[in-house]
């Protein structure tokens, strides 16, 4: 009987929610990952500082970038700092690079989950 008591216990229908639903809300909850747009210049309409202090990684074309001042996941581009040319009202001039991209936390420690395009 110790043993029924047990697996009563442990299932998610005991808990008092179907099994269905208890996994979504951990699939949910567990994939913690970026935006898919975001800009670190504050004004523009993508900035968003309280992601940005988590610190975000982003890899493009496999290689992990540093440098990157805006990307977009679903459009598949990063937009980088052009050397060190300014314009007329000292903001850094920027390219943008289209490839494939991968952003995720650096907060989350050793193989955090990664947002990439389908």
């Amino acid at each position: 009987m110790t043993d029924e008591t047990n697996s009563t216990e442990a299932s998610p229908e005991a808990n008092g929610a179907p099994a269905s639903e208890t996994s979504a809300a951990a699939t949910t909850s567990g994939a913690d990952v970026p935006p898919d747009h975001l800009a670190i210049n504050p004004r523009s309409p993508h900035f968003d500082a309280e992601k940005l202090q988590r610190g975000i990684g982003i890899r493009f074309k496999g290689t992990v970038r540093t440098n990157v001042e805006e990307y977009s996941i679903s459009e598949g581009w990063i937009r980088v700092q052009a050397g060190k040319t300014l314009d007329r009202k000292g903001n850094p001039l920027t390219i943008k690079l289209n490839g494939p991209v991968e952003a995720w936390y650096e907060d989350l420690g050793e193989n955090p989950p990664v947002a990439k395009k389908d």
